[in-house]
């Protein structure tokens, strides 16, 4: 790989730090939000899913467009659509507004969810693209960790607006990256054909330091199929189905661990920047397991990792809800907890990377992540209602901890011959 290609990859890492950032900073701001407007965890559940239903959208409607107009123009679209949610959602004066510009954010960080794991992919070479997308996947968490660092720092000093304005500032010194060191991928060149494509490809592998071509390769009735009917087609839907659905169900577990961390620690007693700080440990747990399985995958089956990650997702929601007696303890608790899940979301991550050929590969990616991230808007609204219900921390745990456990039954039906670098 040439150092463009890893500057690529990297940047991708970068992006999707800024998606953890960005879905996170509302849990990061949910204490001081909740303290300053007087609402209940019940009504706090709906602000915390709201960005959910803009990504759901998102992903599945630009990844299909990532498809046709390209990578480089989505990801710029994306940058450009985030920074703006998250300047008006510090602006925000209520519930209302702070919910619908929560959306607004969440379309750019769904469209970039399915542009970056494209990208990833296919600035890889064939050795390295299974770890390369597990790198570009741990981008999440690592967000999460230096964002809650920061986050921590900065609500001792200020309220919680401030972390929708710094999380803005880092979004858009992201697009003159992505303008200069992310040209056009060569797949998608190669698959739609735009009128310079032969020169644009050359150019990339003049930049790349490989040798330029004399021609595209021949065209493909494969080449001409770009919609979201293609991925239900005979042949990928044997994929989109179970991988769909496993992503569907475990991140409803994933997002009740992201977005009730912080509320639960501070109901504990703590100080809003300890919850925090709890939070930070579960995505430095993250990003390890997210890494583990990257490397394993070069010698491991993806599937056989994934779902062994997804039933431990399980157990350890299961251990996070009996209670810890020290926030020690509980940060423990939280990183294991995070390593387990967050390990679970970068091998689907891997397997929609692999699964999916070239000119479906964002529609599919984005399908499966839009069709989850929507459902997952359930997640932290389920939560509420039950806490708000009475019920213990106990059961609400061991009640969101089963969707990883049923996604590793879905799983469980994917064929193994599906998951082969294209």
């Amino acid at each position: 790989m040439s150092a463009l290609q890893i500057a690529a990859v990297a940047i991708t890492i970068g992006l999707n730090a800024l998606d953890g950032f960005d879905v996170l900073a509302i849990s990061f701001a949910s204490p001081g939000i909740s303290r300053a407007w007087g609402i209940d965890r019940a009504a706090l559940g709906v602000v915390l899913s709201m960005e959910l239903i803009g990504m759901g959208l998102g992903s599945i409607c630009i990844g299909g467009v990532a498809d046709r107009i390209g990578r480089r123009r989505t990801l710029l679209g994306c940058l450009v659509v985030m920074t703006s949610g998250m300047v008006l959602s510090s602006r925000a004066g209520g519930i209302g507004a702070l919910s619908l510009w929560r959306v607004f954010t969440g379309l750019g960080i769904g469209g970039m969810l399915a542009a970056t794991n494209a990208v990833a992919a296919e600035f890889s070479n064939r050795r390295r693209r299974s770890l390369n997308v597990s790198l570009m996947a741990i981008g999440y968490p690592i967000g999460a960790v230096v964002g809650g660092m920061i986050a921590a720092v900065l609500l001792r000093q200020g309220d919680w607006r401030v972390v929708f304005e710094f999380g803005a500032l880092m979004t858009a010194a992201f697009a003159p990256l992505v303008w200069w060191f992310v040209p056009e991928s060569i797949g998608w060149l190669c698959q739609h054909r735009p009128a310079d494509a032969l020169a644009r490809v050359n150019h990339t592998l003049v930049r790349m330091r490989h040798a330029t071509v004399p021609a595209l390769p021949a065209a493909t009735a494969a080449m001409r199929q770009s919609s979201l009917a293609d991925i239900f087609r005979p042949g990928l839907l044997q994929v989109t189905v179970p991988v769909t659905l496993a992503y569907f169900l475990h991140i409803t577990t994933f997002y009740f661990i992201l977005k009730w961390v912080p509320k639960i620690v501070v109901d504990m007693g703590f100080s809003p920047s300890s919850a925090a700080g709890v939070l930070v440990w579960a995505n430095v747990g993250g990003a390890t397991g997210g890494a583990v399985l990257g490397l394993l995958s070069l010698r491991l089956g993806l599937k056989k990792l994934t779902i062994a990650a997804l039933v431990t997702s399980t157990l350890m929601l299961a251990v996070f809800g009996r209670g810890q007696p020290n926030l020690a303890d509980l940060s423990i608790v939280c990183a294991v907890a995070g390593f387990c899940t967050n390990a679970a979301v970068v091998g689907l991550y891997g397997i929609l990377a692999q699964a999916f050929p070239t000119y479906v590969r964002a529609t599919g990616t984005g399908f499966a992540i839009g069709t989850g991230r929507a459902g997952a808007m359930l997640s932290p609204i389920i939560a509420g209602y039950l806490f708000h219900a009475g019920f213990s921390l106990e059961f609400v745990s061991v009640s969101m901890g089963a969707g990883s456990l049923a996604a590793a039954a879905a799983l469980s039906f994917l064929p193994a011959r599906s998951i082969v670098p294209p």
